[in-house]
């Protein structure tokens, strides 16, 4: 797909690889809207790169529907949708304190897991009233994580999480194929977001120590870069891209 003149929305677009992806997609000709929390850098992001911002929280399903249509709204349509927003909590099967509790891993799972999917049909939804172009009316790219085929220890909801996400694409675009919609999920390693941008070389070395080369975390245009390189390809459909310099977790 051609990105020139697109409409895209990234959600979590305003900081970390949804950032990086919101400047690249703009950097490459297309309208973009981001959607990310109250209280985030968004609107200063969508200022910056000539986009327009749109608080969301994710997890208020019903409330995503009405942004979603805010933005597209706003927009003129949907293309692309970059979805990067999700996170985890650490805590094992049985611990100390006993056996893991349902709550934080429904919410784990509410989080990354139903959010997105929430998303995709709600965007492909928008996506299918484009007038194809070369046969393709939209790409999905989802966030899953080298946690879902490696979980460490402590990671539980959050692999299964990303499992689901990383699972989804293939039936998502067998779904959506007829429609002319494709549906991919990068799975990354550690990358430099967050908190994790903070870590000294030394904090680092231990956490990549096993990937290949580079044994660095990925940084956020690496991921950017991909997302990009998905749009453009339309023979890359239904997988989960590794992102990973050859990492595989061990188990902590």
């Amino acid at each position: 797909m051609n990105l020139t003149g697109k409409k895209a929305v990234v959600v979590g677009g305003a900081s970390g690889m949804g950032r990086a992806t919101a400047e690249a997609l703009a950097a490459g000709g297309a309208h973009v809207a981001i959607l990310d929390r109250e209280g985030s850098a968004g609107k200063d992001v969508a200022t910056e790169i000539g986009a327009i911002f749109h608080p969301l929280d994710i997890t208020d399903h019903e409330g995503a529907e009405q942004v979603l249509a805010a933005a597209v709204g706003d927009l003129g349509g949907l293309h692309v949708a970059v979805n990067t927003a999700g996170g985890g909590t650490v805590k094992k099967t049985l611990g100390r304190s006993g056996p893991h509790d349902l709550e934080s891993f429904q919410k784990v799972v509410d989080l990354n897991l139903v959010s997105t999917f929430n998303l995709n049909r709600l965007q492909a939804l928008h996506m299918s009233h484009n007038e194809p172009e070369d046969d393709e009316r939209g790409v999905i790219v989802n966030t899953s994580s080298i946690a879902a085929f490696e979980g460490q220890i402590g990671q539980v909801a959050y692999s299964a999480a990303k499992a689901g996400i990383a699972a989804m694409a293939l039936v998502m675009a067998r779904d959506l194929g007829p429609l002319g919609i494709r549906v991919l999920a990068i799975a990354p390693s550690l990358f430099a977001t967050g908190a994790t941008a903070k870590f000294t070389d030394e904090q680092v070395a231990p956490l990549v120590e096993d990937a290949a080369f580079p044994k660095r975390m990925g940084r956020p245009e690496e991921f950017a870069k991909l997302a990009l390189a998905i749009v453009d390809n339309a023979m890359l459909n239904g997988q989960a891209l590794r992102l990973d310099a050859g990492q595989r977790f061990a188990p902590r």
